[in-house]
Formats: C-alpha cells, sequence, structure tokens
C-alpha cells in the first residue's frame, strides 16, 4: 500500500487554458485597477487633492476590497458562485466609466469603491479556480494566476501616462472596453468552473483536518496576516508616492516617473512568477524566509540613493519582496484546508487593506513631513519580516 502512494505521481494534469484565462483576467482586472493609483498626479492637479485626500483615494479602493473578500470567500466556500467572476468585472466596468466623466472628489471616491467591489468579487473565485486547475501544483498555479495581476498593475502606469495623461481624465472610460473582454473571457471560465464541478461532484469533500494544532495554526496565520501587512504597506507606498517621490527628489517629469514605477511593477510581476515554482521546488516556508528577509538590506539602502541605484534597488526589492505573496497564500491554505476562498480572501483582501490604511496614514505624513521623510520611514518596515523565524514546518503527510 505504501509503494503504491509513493509512486503515484506528485502532481496531475495542470489545466493550462484555465489557468492562462484566469490570469489574463487578473492582468486585465489590475490593468484598470492600477490606473487609479497612476493618475494621482492628474487628480491631484485637477481637484486640488493634498496627500490626506490621495491615501482617501486608496484607501477606499482597498478598504472596499478588503472588507468584502473575506466575506465573499467565506460565502464560496459554501455555496461556490462560477459565474460571480463576470459580475465583479461588470462593477470595474462601471466604476471606469465614472471615474473618467467625474466631476468631484466625492464621485472619485463612488468610482473607487465600485473598482474595490470587482476586486472583492473577483480574487476569491478565480484564485479558487487557479488551485482546481493547478493539478497540484499549487505554488507553480498561484504564481501564475498572481503574476497576471502584477503585469496588470505594471501595464497600467504605462496606459496612464500615454493614453490618459495626454488626452485628459475623460479618456480612462474609453479603457473600459478593457472589463468587457474581461466579463467575456470570465462567463468562459464560470462554465469550465461549473463543468469542473459536475464532474467531481460524487468526490468526497476536500478534508479540512487541520495539519497542526488549532493554537499553532492562528499563531502561524497571525504571524501570515503580519507579514503580509508589512508586505503591502511597504508596496503601498511605493505604489502610491513613489511617482511623487522621484519627481520631488530627482526632479523627473511626470512621463519619466511613471516610467520608473514601471520598472518597479514589471520587476514586482516577474518575481511573483519565481516565487510559486521555487516554492514547489523548495517549499512555501523557504521562500516565505527568502524573499521577507532578503529585501531588508536594500529597502534600508533606497531612501539614501542616487536616482540611477534608486532604479536599481527598486527593481531589486520587486524582484524578492514579490516572490513571498503567493508563498503566503499557499501555506495559508495548507494550514488551514478546504477553506481556499476564505485564505484567498483574507489574504488578497487583507494585502489591499493594509496597503490603503497605510496609504492613509503615510499620506498625512507626506503632507507634513515630506515625501522623503515618509520613504526613510518605510524602509525599515520590512524589518517586522523577522517573525518569519516563528513559521511552523507543516508536516510532510498531510493531504494535499
Amino acid at each position: 500500500m505504501a509503494s503504491v502512494a509513493e509512486s503515484a505521481p506528485r502532481f496531475e494534469k495542470t489545466a493550462m487554458s484555465i489557468l492562462v484565462a484566469v490570469s489574463f483576467c487578473h492582468m486585465l482586472n489590475d490593468i484598470m485597477q492600477s490606473l487609479l493609483a497612476s493618475l494621482y498626479p492628474l487628480f491631484k492637479a485637477n481637484y486640488n487633492l493634498d496627500f490626506v485626500q490621495i491615501g482617501l483615494l486608496t484607501m477606499t479602493f482597498q478598504v472596499t476590497a478588503s472588507l468584502l473578500q473575506p466575506l465573499v470567500g467565506i460565502v464560496t466556500d459554501r455555496w461556490p458562485m462560477p459565474y460571480s467572476l463576470p459580475v465583479g468585472m461588470a462593477s470595474t466596468f462601471c466604476g471606469l466609466i465614472l471615474l473618467g466623466n467625474a466631476g468631484s472628489f466625492e464621485l472619485l471616491l463612488v468610482a473607487a469603491s465600485l473598482i474595490g467591489f470587482g476586486s472583492a468579487v473577483f480574487h476569491p473565485e478565480s484564485s479558487r479556480v487557479a488551485r482546481l486547475a493547478s493539478g497540484g501544483r499549487h505554488g507553480f498555479a498561484q504564481s501564475f494566476f498572481q503574476v497576471g495581476g502584477n503585469a496588470g498593475q505594471a501595464i497600467g502606469p504605462l496606459l496612464a501616462a500615454f493614453v490618459v495623461l495626454p488626452n485628459g481624465q475623460h479618456s480612462v472610460s474609453w479603457l473600459s472596453g478593457i472589463a468587457m473582454i474581461g466579463m467575456l473571457v470570465l462567463s468562459w471560465v464560470g462554465t469550465w468552473y461549473m463543468s469542473h464541478r459536475r464532474k467531481n461532484a460524487s468526490k468526497p469533500a476536500p478534508s479540512r483536518t487541520l495539519p497542526l494544532s488549532q493554537s499553532r495554526v492562528v499563531w502561524a496565520l497571525l504571524i501570515l496576516v503580519l507579514l503580509t501587512a508589512t508586505k503591502n504597506v511597504y508596496m503601498a507606498s511605493v505604489s502610491s508616492y513613489f511617482t511623487f517621490y522621484v519627481i520631488d527628489r530627482f526632479q523627473l517629469d511626470v512621463q519619466q516617473a511613471q516610467l520608473m514605477l514601471f520598472l518597479f511593477m514589471g520587476s514586482v510581476a516577474a518575481g511573483t512568477f519565481l516565487g510559486g515554482p521555487i516554492g514547489d521546488r523548495f517549499g512555501a516556508r523557504f521562500v516565505i524566509w527568502f524573499s521577507i528577509l532578503g529585501v531588508i538590506p536594500f529597502a534600508l539602502l533606497l531612501p539614501y540613493a542616487n536616482l540611477f541605484w534608486t532604479g536599481v534597488l527598486s527593481v531589486v526589492i520587486g524582484l524578492v519582496f514579490a516572490s513571498a505573496f503567493s508563498a503566503i497564500v499557499v501555506f495559508a491554505q495548507e494550514l488551514v484546508p478546504g477553506r481556499v476562498g476564505l485564505i484567498a480572501g483574507v489574504f488578497f483582501g487583507f494585502a489591499f487593506g493594509a496597503g490603503g490604511l497605510g496609504a492613509a496614514f503615510l499620506g498625512e505624513f507626506a503632507d507634513t513631513h515630506g515625501i522623503a521623510f515618509v520613504y526613510r520611514i518605510c524602509s525599515y518596515l520590512p524589518l517586522l519580516g523577522l517573525f518569519t523565524i516563528f513559521l511552523p514546518r507543516i508536516p510532510k503527510h498531510r493531504a494535499v
């Protein structure tokens, strides 16, 4: 019996077409979402916003997603909703239309909340689909799914720099066509998801037995939440204020600043993709260790670098830091088996929420102490990654 188990293949066939589809839609979703942060200089000029209001925009967008994602995850763990995916994309479509035509700061906040709601609906179910299509290669599937989002975050600033900024705020509405494409693709994904559920209806439900004692699981999840918060507050400080930082410190124009942001976002996409396969090979815990602790010296150096080294360090930080997120999600899913939607909702949602709260808090510091001061403070955040030492090892004999 043991020899049969040992000789069984480690991985099943991966449904690559589905992984490509959800990753592609993650890219579309995050292109549209990243436009909000990329257009902050435009909104700041058009509406005479201060940094606190910029932070409130980020907080409205991200906290909307944060508060709703765990709830969506809990509901869909119990009652899967394959066709909720195009519904979430429709909300983002409406948010973009409003973003392009808003006449006041209050309407910008409403548009941001609609885009946040789209994110809240999209992430838990699409993360579940990625895991179902993984064939057991959970790290690869999660990183492949996530890298679509990071690629979208990298492309968003380019669209802002070369489409929206030259043509004005109304041109944001043109990009709502991206959401329509996403709705079509996600309708097809929903059909596959429904068919997969029918084919596997006779199989027993996945075991929800915890691999460790409840107290150790709770402790490990709290550490993972802290690591996620640390990572995403830091990332929010870069994505929300990096353009202002390089403009203020190095006297770049807006398009040059957007290109600097693109370099960072592109490195985040590459780091995310590399983290998953490495996690499948060496374990999620190893990737978390390498990513969270490895970024510390580079983050500490960033506020004191010249323009060239700011670009280099931002790329290294993006590569190293971003590799952790897929590993954190996979590790948490292994800690709490059978609750894929909840874990995806908590960690994707908490990522948005922590980043949003951090952005609002940092915005006030930027107004009162200057943007350079914010980057000096943020450089110490990765030191909280030292809590990684307390992460437990998950027994290898657990059910996949």
